[in-house]
């Protein structure tokens, strides 16, 4: 081996700790930066990537099995514009029972496997069907998908039942379940079923060509033959629309995350060559050259650096499984993966900002004159912190606690980069605590779940009768009889009851749903944006979404049509609810009566009096109910959507690493400057310093540069927080109000700012243990 491979092997193996910080800030930077990295890539295009992955299907159709025969739809196949086509796969409508209840309406295909070429349905849990009685369930069905789980079918002939085998996933939503060929049969009503047939087209970027398109395939088919197409762009655009919550929050994570990877990691190797300049002036002296110098720097940062980048690459990797699963899941795609060209970015990145960082200090150090790099040696300059130090010690304190206290103004640049770290961890914490909150707040207004007991409309019956069939009439219920019960029950406290219509707009195509309400529902838990809630009839709030695609505001009036006639209702009010795409209008039942004089209630909403046991009461009241055939159940928030749960998980993992990595910058810099004060730390020990008080001196040296880093990252935090939210609900189109965005307290924000004293602290640990254990002799005898 060589000179410079000695000094390199020396020089790592020498400073262990030193080596070990640089290896694991290296690590925790590459894993952060590969689940942010990836993060950031999947949340730029998620559907386009699953789409293109799975071969989706750009538009699927259709037929009328009595009107088209199987050779005529395989003979579509060779229609202008079709690059590739699948099927026809037999499909029929069914209405299944799961646990004695009916379920909705569900579409069912025949494949006898996946597929390839078009629409590949990806399996995210379990096998595809090998018999007839197996069934493989969507992950998007109606149905919660369960393993194993049995699912009849008592209306069709015969009262099939099937077992899930599977869970999948088609990026396109051609069917909510599927079965082998052989199965449809049994799952098909005498006269009904038909053909569904899947088409990839050379050119589908726009709604034009995909109607071209369909029109092609169709020509040569008899007319009426299709009785319903879906367009790849309709999937599309609903999965942008849940996508684009997610993007402005993984920008703000991604952004966090690189920048203080960068910091640390470039502050660590730049302190790391910094402190041997003293070593590089004896290196000058016995011949190297400052080129010789600069390499056995560079090569000393590069070792560990590389090691931690592997480590980082597998840890980065382990994250990212469950998170992008997750995030997949909420996407509405398949599970991502970790994109290659994220693993060679961040691998070329960390190691290059190594490099780059340690080239730059080590060609610093180089260029100095022997002699000058000798006298450096390892200490502070004389004049840091004198006048610090002299302040500190006139102040009313145990003599360690003014040593430490005056320790950051003897290395301010260090102090700086320390400080800056904790700024950022503390920023993380605070956005992250308050993003929990906004998005709690956010399912409490989507639920509308203030009431302690909810009487829930019983379930519509639905007829087996192929396409196009749907809900009738829900079971006659004495709507009257229910509302009297719930009146005279005992511990009635508010109460109010929901009915639901479709209607359309003036001016306004396709339909939006009318909730209805008698009695008074602004307990209910329905936030407000702006205006107010509805005081008389006549009245009406909505959604923010609604403002928009009507060009409407509060103030003006909107007439319904689609009843026995019109109703002009006022709107009063902006309401937060982004269900239904946030085309809903929520108004007093009273005018709606005479337009709709069938209209009955839906669901009842009761809140309890005071000390009144919500299980108790539900008992009761169920003994009247139950002959009435309506059942009461305790109300409340239900648990979280994936969206939230996701969001959730992504705040965890990545405030827990950058907190890591800015516990692991300040554990760099009090380790230096425990290595640099060595002698010092001697001569007080000898002095009669205990291990305690060395310990308090070390904690007490970073408690001031903790302190005002969380102070300063708390308002930042709020301010990141106050920019994000807006912008995720400006990306589906939601206004927030002050109730979402202000959620920070008094009394959260002062444990807040001790954050990055926390930080700190963990941080300066294991550097204040070591000075604790050092033998006198020992570190007075050290250079």
């Amino acid at each position: 081996m060589n000179a410079l491979g000695k000094v390199v092997r020396s020089g790592v193996g020498r400073r262990r700790v030193q080596t070990l910080v640089i290896g694991l800030a290296t690590m925790m930077a590459v894993a952060a930066s590969v689940l942010g990295g990836s993060l950031l890539v999947v949340s730029g295009a998620p559907f386009e990537d699953a789409f293109a992955r799975q071969h989706g299907a750009h538009l699927s159709v259709r037929f009328d099995a009595g009107r088209v025969s199987t050779g005529q739809l395989s003979a579509s196949k060779d229609a202008e514009g079709v690059s590739d086509a699948a099927g026809p796969f037999r499909t029929a409508t069914v209405v299944p029972r799961v646990g004695g209840g009916p379920g909705w309406p569900m579409t069912v295909v025949g494949r006898g496997d996946p597929g390839r070429d078009v629409d590949e349905v990806a399996l995210l849990d379990g096998r595809w069907p090998r018999r007839s009685g197996e069934m493989v369930l969507s992950a998007d069905s109606s149905i919660l998908p369960t393993m194993g789980m049995r699912i009849g079918f008592p209306e069709l002939p015969g009262g099939p039942s099937l077992t899930v085998v599977g869970v999948a996933r088609s990026v396109t939503r051609t069917a909510d379940a599927w079965v082998l060929p052989s199965q449809m049969p049994a799952l098909t009503a005498p006269g009904g079923g038909g053909y569904q047939m899947l088409y990839r087209f050379t050119g589908a970027g726009t709604a034009p060509q995909i109607a071209a398109g369909g029109g092609a395939v169709t020509a040569s088919l008899p007319p009426g033959a299709a009785v319903g197409k879906q367009s790849w762009l309709t999937v599309k655009k609903s999965a942008e629309r849940d996508t684009a919550v997610y993007v402005p929050f993984l920008i703000a994570f991604g952004v966090l995350g690189l920048a203080m990877s960068v910091l640390i990691v470039g502050n660590i190797v730049a302190s790391a060559v910094g402190t041997g300049t003293r070593r590089i002036g004896i290196l000058k002296a016995v011949g190297f050259t400052p080129a010789q110098v600069v390499r056995a720097y560079v090569g000393q940062a590069l070792i560990p650096a590389a090691a931690g980048t592997l480590l980082g690459l597998l840890a980065g990797h382990l994250l990212a499984v469950p998170v992008l699963t997750g995030t997949g899941e909420a996407y509405g795609t398949s599970s991502l993966a970790v994109a290659p060209q994220v693993d060679l970015a961040v691998v070329a990145g960390v190691l290059g900002l190594v490099a780059a960082t340690a080239w730059a200090s080590a060609w610093r150090a180089g260029r100095l004159r022997t002699v000058d790099a000798l006298t450096v040696g390892r200490t502070a300059s004389a004049g840091h912190g004198r006048w610090a130090a002299r302040l500190a010690g006139r102040l009313p304190l145990p003599r360690p606690v003014a040593l430490g206290l005056a320790r950051p103004f003897a290395r301010p640049a260090r102090a700086l980069a320390m400080g800056t770290a904790i700024l950022f961890g503390a920023v993380t914490v605070t956005f992250t605590v308050g993003m929990g909150a906004s998005l709690a707040q956010v399912m409490k207004a989507r639920a509308h779940a203030a009431a302690d007991v909810v009487v829930p409309a019983p379930l519509p019956d639905f007829g087996p009768n192929g396409p196009g069939s749907g809900p009738t009439k829900p079971p006659e219920t004495d709507t009257a009889a229910v509302a009297k019960a719930i009146r005279a029950a005992s511990g009635t406290g508010k109460y109010y009851s929901v009915s639901t219509v479709r209607a359309t707009v003036s001016g306004l195509t396709g339909t939006i749903d009318v909730i209805a309400f008698t009695g008074d529902a602004s307990w209910g838990g329905y936030t407000m944006v702006s205006g107010r809630w509805i005081d008389r009839p006549g009245e009406a709030v909505v959604p923010t979404p609604f403002l928009a695609t009507t060009g409407t505001r509060i103030g003006d009036t909107v007439t319904l049509n689609g009843l026995t006639r019109p109703v002009t209702v006022r709107i009063v009010g902006e309401v937060l609810d982004p269900r239904h795409d946030g085309m809903q209008l929520f108004t007093d039942a009273s005018p709606l009566t005479a337009a709709r004089p069938d209209l009955a209630e839906t669901s009842h909403h009761i809140a309890v009096t005071a000390g009144v046991d919500v299980p108790g009461y539900v008992d009761a009241l169920n003994k009247d109910l139950t002959p009435l055939g309506v059942t009461a159940q305790a109300g409340g928030l239900d648990g979280g959507s994936d969206m939230v749960a996701t969001l959730d998980a992504l705040s965890a993992v990545l405030t827990l690493m950058l907190v890591a990595v800015a516990a692991l910058g300040v554990l760099n810099g009090v380790l230096l400057d425990t290595r640099e004060r060595v002698r010092e730390i001697g001569v007080h020990k000898a002095l009669g310093m205990t291990p305690r008080q060395t310990v308090t001196t070390v904690l007490t040296s970073v408690a001031v540069t903790g302190l005002v880093a969380g102070a300063l990252g708390v308002p930042l935090g709020v301010a990141l927080h106050g920019w994000i939210l807006p912008a995720m609900g400006d990306s589906v189109g939601l206004r927030f109000p002050g109730s979402v965005i202000a959620v920070y307290h008094a009394a959260e924000l002062l444990p807040l700012s001790l954050g990055g004293l926390l930080i700190a602290t963990l941080g300066a640990l294991l550097p204040a243990g070591w000075a604790a254990r050092t033998r006198t002799a020992t570190a007075l005898r050290t250079e």
